[in-house]
């Protein structure tokens, strides 16, 4: 795989324009109520097309495969990344920074797609169920990890009980989050309509979706230069982790991949979304549900290093080992 051809995407570059825009400090800005529609539509955009591609394809075995695989990493990335985490860090911290390395990023998997997209490789439109499958599962383990050392340590309880750890109130968040209902209804509302929604639907989720990409691609490099220098704060071995963790996790979806015979394309995009880390999702629910664990971990890693990284070379990576 040729990286500088990888690195030639309009939308890639865009990202790289705003990290240089960030670092020189420009005072180049996307108005958050734009930077927040762009990510809608982009899901939306997301949910349609895989919808569209489900009902051409339909439902199989592989099709199931790919989704258990998607689950079983959700659930196995987090329990390893906290049992490393936590001889690096307190515990409570490595529990928020496992939820985040064991979610998922959706703007890494449409950058994915893009990529794909962009080299003629196929992959199917169920792979937009894997990643709402693989969002909740760490967050959710991290709430009962939390959970479960105040327990044992009731000094570092809160000194205010906090409502909204509550494990109804973290199902709450987790299922309902609206992200995740928008990419999941956008699915349903692509498979029921089919070819004809499709063809309505071809330049909203065709002609301008590159362009939109390309956009919120720009905001989200003026964002991780934003983040670039929390990294100094970060103890060493933790940036270490937020590089080479992704790559083992990655290394681990490959082996599930070539041991179940996924297919190139879907095989790529469960190789990143097991690389990526939350920056969105998970954020928005530790903050309450896990108010001792500083957020310059749990968000600053993530988007100051993961997810640049993951762009600028996971992705290229990912669809090299498994050619």
């Amino acid at each position: 795989m040729n990286f500088n051809k990888a690195l030639l995407d309009p939308s890639i570059l865009f990202f790289v324009l705003g990290v240089g825009a960030g670092l020189i400090r420009s005072n180049l800005a996307i108005p958050s109520q734009m930077a927040r529609f762009l990510a809608l539509y982009l899901l939306m955009a997301l949910g349609l097309k895989g919808g569209f591609s489900l009902a051409q394809s339909g439902f199989h075995s592989s099709v199931l495969v790919d989704l258990g695989l998607a689950v079983f990493l959700a659930v196995t990335v987090p329990l390893a990344a906290f049992g490393l985490l936590k001889r690096i860090i307190a515990p409570l911290n490595a529990a928020a920074v496992a939820a985040a390395y064991g979610s998922v990023s959706a703007v890494t998997f449409i950058t994915t797609m893009q990529f794909l997209e962009n080299r003629g490789i196929e992959f199917g439109g169920h792979m937009s169920a894997g990643l709402a499958l693989m969002e909740s599962p760490a967050i959710l383990f991290a709430v009962f990890m939390a959970n479960l050392i105040r327990a044992q340590s009731p000094k570092r309880r809160p000194q205010a009980p906090v409502a909204d750890a509550s494990p109804r109130h973290v199902l709450q968040e987790s299922f309902t989050e609206g992200t995740q209902i928008l990419l999941l209804g956008s699915m349903v509302v692509g498979y029921f309509t089919g070819e004809g929604g499709k063809s309505v639907m071809q330049p909203f989720t065709g002609d301008i979706f590159k362009g939109m990409l390309a956009f919120f691609l720009l905001d989200m490099g003026i964002a991780t230069a934003a983040h670039f220098k929390d990294l100094k704060k970060v103890p060493k071995r933790l940036v270490v982790y937020g590089v080479v963790g992704p790559l083992v996790h990655a290394c681990f979806a490959l082996w599930l991949c070539q041991a179940f015979g996924v297919s190139v394309g879907n095989g790529v995009l469960l190789m990143v979304l097991a690389a990526s880390a939350s920056y969105i999702a998970v954020p928005a629910v530790i903050k309450h549900a896990i108010p001792e664990a500083s957020p310059l971990l749990y968000l600053g890693m993530p988007l100051g290093l993961t997810f640049p990284f993951n762009i600028l070379v996971g992705i290229p990576l990912a669809e090299k080992f498994l050619r």
